[in-house]
């Protein structure tokens, strides 16, 4: 069950933090807090999880976290550019040491030709260290199943950051 892996994938991803010490912030758009929910669900996720923004707007992507609105023009809001732009304003707007972004397109409405239901940009970026993106298409499988699916790669790409 889905769930399941959200609790085991949070989990693992908790203890790799806590064992280098890192604090984590997350910059959430079309999962809307559902990594940092996940994250902390994990008893003790306190010594880990820094904070969250739920930017879902693009105007919080701005305000919040100081994504440029020229980039969000440009780009579109649901891009690669914008996400890691996510990931560096929630370094910049918090102490954490690791910042994990998301921004797509949960459906079931919203999707285009260029950008459909179930694309999904995750960026993950460390301070003053590497910063990851992907592309995922998961397709038009549900929104929470799209959010969820989002996650779990969330915390995938977020392992490789921490490795």
């Amino acid at each position: 069950m889905i769930a399941d892996r959200l609790v085991r994938d949070a989990q693992g991803l908790y203890e790799q933090a806590k064992q280098r010490r890192y604090r984590i912030v997350t910059a959430e758009s079309c999962t809307g807090g559902l990594i940092a929910a996940s994250l902390t669900a994990v008893p003790g996720s306190s010594v880990v999880v820094e904070r969250g923004f739920v930017t879902y707007s693009n105007d919080a992507k701005v305000e919040m976290l100081g994504v440029p609105s020229d980039l969000i023009e440009r780009r579109g809001a649901v891009s690669m550019e914008v996400a890691l732009a996510m990931v560096d304003g929630a370094l910049k707007h918090s102490p954490a040491d690791i910042a994990i972004a998301a921004t797509g397109i949960a459906g079931p409405a919203g999707g285009s030709a260029d950008k459909p239901v179930g694309l999904v940009h995750i960026a993950v970026g460390r301070r003053n260290g590497p910063r990851l993106h992907e592309e995922h298409r998961f397709g038009d499988i549900g929104r929470m199943r799209v959010q969820a699916e989002s996650v779990l790669a969330a915390f995938a790409l977020a392992g490789r950051v921490l490795d």
